[in-house]
């Protein structure tokens, strides 16, 4: 429960719905299963959090770290907080005294201490029952990474939103297959719009949902380097797929990935972010790269490595390895097959996992990852290395497991690499 107190006070755990993209960071990383969804908002179950804070650090927008002091028995219901628009008001002296809560009734810091490491020793034992491997994502950029602008344009910020204008749509899978997926250029003009490799954008839909309310933002990786498409240029480019099902199969035609899919050169967009200040990429020379991606969460990645390439082409810069183990079911699905082939072995170290190959058994990218382990262990082991993981939720888990049993197998205490890669930033994990 949320710090319960003997006054009757409650500081109840919220997430701010303007703020937040709904990009499942919080859900995903929360180890009570506190957090929860419907078609709109992310809400927090008070009955169930236990103020571990595990979902703060990994929100690129803020929006999970908001509060309200309440009567512990009128807490916020699940029920209510999925129909905000927005936050409540703080409650006024006079509104607690009302619900038998006295005027000078404070919550003690140290009631607060008491409960969050009441929660940390739950939280532990948790721990020991499951693997949760989404412990050992790091919520802090490595230690050589640009320093990055966020929140620049949103519901709270002094600008509402920026205007982009697409340059550019193409798809980027084998025409006539259902997985179709778009390459899409905005560029913002005039308008001030710094990203760096590993930040993500909101795009706002037009129009209005079923209940008649604007459609909330989705965000989507950036997939160019922080110098735009084209070099030079203030834009920005995107990986999206045209959603169709949800992940039961069900059809379902998605409000933003259709929007921006069938968008034409010419139209405008309205875009806030940018998003993100850890999952971005080590500047510092001689500095090692793995990149674990399925499908359009191969956008970070191609950010990366362009802007690797454009350094490497400029001579002005030592990079160290670029590892990419990338998945899909096919290679006609995969984003970007063709140009990936194109770069040289020297510069990039491409792995292929397909899972749906006719007459194939089924490869995941765990399952490379296994059998490059003698080129990973060092990886593991070094400072300079680090590690992205970016897809569906459903990944995430392989690949932790994969990194841990590699490690195990070459000797080296997976508890202490563990740790080691989320204390230095070195261990970044971005899944949905």
């Amino acid at each position: 429960m949320n710090a319960p107190t003997e006054l009757g006070l409650l500081k109840q755990h919220l997430i701010d719905p303007e703020i937040c993209i709904r990009c499942n960071t919080c859900e995903a990383t929360c180890p009570v299963g506190a957090i929860t969804h419907d078609s709109r908002n992310y809400v927090v179950d008070a009955s169930k959090c236990n103020m571990c804070m595990d979902c703060i650090p990994p929100c690129p927008t803020g929006s999970i770290d908001n509060w309200r002091m309440v009567p512990a028995v009128a807490a916020y219901t699940v029920e209510a907080q999925l129909g905000w628009d927005e936050l409540p008001a703080e409650l006024t002296p006079e509104q607690l005294a009302e619900a038998g809560i006295p005027a000078d009734a404070v919550l003690p810091d140290t009631l607060v201490a008491e409960a969050t490491a009441a929660s940390a020793a739950q939280h532990t034992t948790v721990g020991a029952e499951a693997f949760n491997a989404g412990q050992y994502g790091a919520s802090i950029a490595p230690w050589s990474a640009a320093h990055p602008y966020a929140n620049l344009y949103g519901p709270k910020a002094a600008e509402k939103t920026a205007t982009a204008t697409v340059t550019g749509n193409v798809r980027v899978t084998e025409v006539g297959k259902e997985y179709d997926t778009h390459h899409i250029v905005l560029d913002f003009g005039t308008m001030p719009f710094p990203v760096l490799e590993g930040q993500s954008i909101g795009v706002i839909p037009p129009g209005t949902d079923d209940a008649g309310r604007a459609h909330f933002a989705r965000q989507y990786s950036v997939a160019s380097p922080r110098n735009g498409e084209r070099p030079g240029y203030n834009n920005v480019s995107l990986t999206i797929k045209r959603v169709l099902e949800d992940h039961q199969g069900r059809p379902v035609r998605g409000v933003a990935s259709n929007y921006m899919c069938d968008l034409k050169v010419g139209d405008t967009v309205q875009v806030i972010g940018p998003f993100g200040t850890s999952f971005l990429m080590p500047n510092h020379p001689k500095s090692h790269i793995v990149m674990i991606c399925t499908g359009t969460g191969s956008a970070p990645m191609r950010a990366m490595t362009e802007w690797r390439r454009r350094l490497r082409q400029s001579g002005k810069f030592e990079g160290g390895k670029l590892l990419l183990f990338f998945g899909a079911r096919t290679k006609e699905e995969l984003p970007y097959f063709g140009p990936l082939q194109n770069l040289p072995k020297d510069f990039i170290d491409t792995n292929f996992a397909f899972s749906r190959t006719p007459g194939q058994p089924k490869r995941y990218v765990q399952d490379l990852m296994r059998e490059r382990a003698a080129d990973l262990v060092p990886l593991l082991a070094d400072p300079n290395a680090f590690f992205y993981v970016c897809g569906l939720k459903a990944m995430e888990e392989g690949v932790v497991l994969a990194l841990k049993e590699v490690a195990e197998q070459a000797g080296l205490d997976w508890a202490e690499v563990g740790a080691s890669l989320k204390q230095q930033g070195r261990l970044h994990l971005e899944t949905y």
